[in-house]
């Protein structure tokens, strides 16, 4: 009984998008357009009626097989990741040329590394923690977009102005002549101390990007430097991956405590009307 629930379960969850997936096959519609083309040549209904029949045991048989199932899940890990790197390339095009420039070193180390590690070991194989470098040059990229979106936050903010209104806001509550007016005052005080505290964090947060933007590149020129040098797979075995990932973990974090200033900042400049220094603005 209980082998017979599970698989009136499994058949309740049937996936649909093997079935759709199947469905749209270029095998399944020029199959189902000959059975048309027959009925229309014929003028009768019977391949019509065979083309359903057929139909339908494609689309109980075929959205079903292993084989066919590993196919869709490889197309939609190639679809993504296609949509991914066209992404990164986009986001990459919307740099400014000293910015494309520093990505583009750091691309063209990436690639030079990992030749050099097969031309100096003689291995057949790149091993897993210099493959790693694809990640660690996606980081920079992602790193970078953040330090020059948060530069451009700073820029446009006029801090002075902003201490001029604490100042102005601190005397109205000292001087308010009534409770209701004093509590405006005051509330109008901690918002300013609040803003004047986000700018803080946020220049924190872009020292701390870019010393890792630093420790990334100094990582692959270091790793270029070291790479001539190995004559053995075991050797290279023995260089620290682990402290730049762990630092560029702890840098994320990071930025993402720091995430609701920035978030307050979006929502000033777009009251301010500053959307080219939104997120996504070109």
């Amino acid at each position: 009984m209980a082998d017979l629930a599970k698989y009136r379960n499994d058949l309740t969850k049937f996936d649909q998008s093997y079935a759709k997936a199947a469905l749209k096959e270029p095998v399944n519609f020029w199959g189902l357009a000959g059975f048309l083309v027959a009925a229309a040549y014929t003028g009768s209904v019977i391949p019509l009626l065979i083309a359903l029949v057929c139909e339908a045991i494609y689309m109980v048989v075929v959205p079903n097989l292993p084989q066919y199932r590993q196919l869709v899940v490889n197309r939609e890990k190639y679809r993504r990741l296609k949509e991914h790197n066209d992404g990164r390339e986009k986001l990459i095009k919307s740099f400014t040329p000293r910015e494309r420039e520093a990505v583009e070193y750091l691309r063209w180390l990436k690639g030079k590394i990992q030749d050099n590690y097969t031309k100096f070991t003689g291995a057949g194989q790149i091993p897993a923690n210099l493959q790693a470098l694809d990640q660690r040059w996606e980081d920079f990229v992602d790193l970078l977009d953040v330090y020059r979106r948060r530069k451009q936050h700073l820029k446009s903010i006029n801090r002075q102005a902003v201490h001029n209104q604490l100042s102005q806001a601190f005397r109205a509550m000292e001087a308010a002549g009534d409770e209701k007016t004093k509590r405006i005052q005051q509330t109008n005080v901690e918002i300013l101390k609040r803003r004047i505290s986000s700018f803080d964090e946020i220049e924190r947060s872009v020292k701390l990007v870019e010393g890792q933007l630093q420790s990334i590149e100094n990582f692959f020129s270091y790793l270029n430097d070291e790479i001539v040098t190995i004559t053995t797979p075991e050797k290279f075995s023995l260089l620290d991956f682990e402290q730049l990932s762990d630092s560029i973990a702890m840098t994320k974090q990071m930025l993402d405590a720091t995430a609701d200033e920035v978030g307050a900042l979006d929502s000033y400049n777009r009251e301010m009307g500053n959307l080219e220094l939104l997120p996504g603005a070109k």
